[in-house]
């Protein structure tokens, strides 16, 4: 390993895990926590430093589509295992399917203990503390359902002007990161796979202009930047009364999510509370550019300082695919890897 990794103390194990179609790795070793007295404290470390998220993420041991969790103690005694999560871009608070990964290969991989047919579980993310349900048979988990941490609506009806496009007009919200939300009507597209490459390139247009236009204001920590666009299909309601919707969620550099995303379900239950479209209690089926599926449900009204949120609870599954090592060599040129843009969007 190259001397000046000092954090790396072995080869990276890393197990191979994806949610409901986004990939999110799960390193098990090889790596020191990072210094900080709270996961939120580590986790900016990660993201200051760069230079694991680098290693991990970019080719030859990553891409563009890969999102990988980094396993820590916890420090909150009320939480099992902490959890720091990398995207390509950026060092998040919080992921709902990153979190359902984790689950997942803790309690299959017996970090956790499980429990048949339900485990109960508190991950600590750099957001807080996430309760987890986890149904279980057989030794696999088959139901993850995580109780994200308060999620409110922000600005709401607001214009923006996006290059090359006009002015729109967009909601924000948080789910346990921070959005920008657009309907897909507005910006003539359809939400599926074949749209998949124009989808990406105007949610990246619209998360930049946001982020220059606008600013997001969390009652509670530091955070003022918009993290993601998401695209949204119309509100249906099906035969059973369960509300349902398309979505996508464009993470930076600008790709796709392939799962629902769970804070994106998050943030859009908030934002259907607070337009008086959800009551405590319903249910939102949302799907993904892939056909995937999170069920969403609001458990309770809440506040985040003295903002109006709620309790979201977010259902799904994940599935384990590989287990690796990775390594890197004191003569490889690339030591933190490299990116170029036919695969990564500038």
């Amino acid at each position: 390993m190259q001397s000046d990794m000092e954090f790396v103390t072995g080869p990276i194990e890393v197990v191979g895990c994806h949610a409901e179609g986004e990939v999110g790795d799960v390193i098990v070793g090889g790596i020191a926590p990072p210094p900080g007295h709270s996961v939120f404290e580590q986790s900016r470390w990660i993201a200051n430093d760069g230079r694991l998220r680098h290693i991990i993420g970019n080719e030859p041991r990553g891409g563009v589509f890969k999102h990988v969790n980094l396993l820590v103690p916890a420090i909150d005694p009320a939480a099992d295992i902490g959890f720091i999560i990398m995207e390509p871009m950026d060092t998040p608070l919080m992921s709902g399917s990153n979190a359902m990964c984790v689950a997942t290969v803790v309690l299959e991989t017996g970090i956790v203990p499980m429990t048949e047919p339900t485990t109960t579980l508190t991950l600590e993310a750099p957001a807080g503390l996430v309760h987890v349900e986890a149904t279980c048979a057989d030794g696999k988990v088959t139901a993850v359902t995580i109780r994200n941490v308060p999620a409110f609506a922000a600005l709401r009806d607001v214009a923006l002007n996006v290059d090359g496009v006009g002015q729109l007009r967009v909601d924000t919200a948080w789910g346990g990161d921070s959005f920008v939300m657009v309907d897909a009507t507005d910006i003539g597209l359809n939400v599926g796979p074949e749209n998949g490459a124009e989808l990406a390139r105007m949610g990246s247009l619209i998360t930049r202009a946001a982020n220059a236009q606008l600013q997001f204001e969390h009652p509670t920590i530091d955070w003022t930047h918009f993290s993601f666009c998401q695209i949204a299909g119309g509100l249906e309601r099906a035969a059973d009364g369960v509300l349902q919707m398309m979505n996508t969620v464009v993470v930076e550099p600008g790709k796709l999510d392939r799962s629902p995303t769970g804070t994106g379900v998050s943030a859009r239950m908030a934002l259907l509370r607070a337009q008086g479209k959800m009551d405590v209690g319903d249910q939102l089926v949302m799907r993904s550019v892939i056909g995937s599926q999170f069920t969403g449900l609001i458990a309770a009204d809440t506040s985040v300082g003295t903002v109006d949120a709620i309790v979201p609870l977010v259902t799904g599954r994940a599935w384990r695919y590989g287990t690796f090592a990775y390594q890197t060599d004191p003569s490889d040129p690339w030591p933190l890897g490299y990116r170029v843009s036919d695969t990564w969007p500038s």
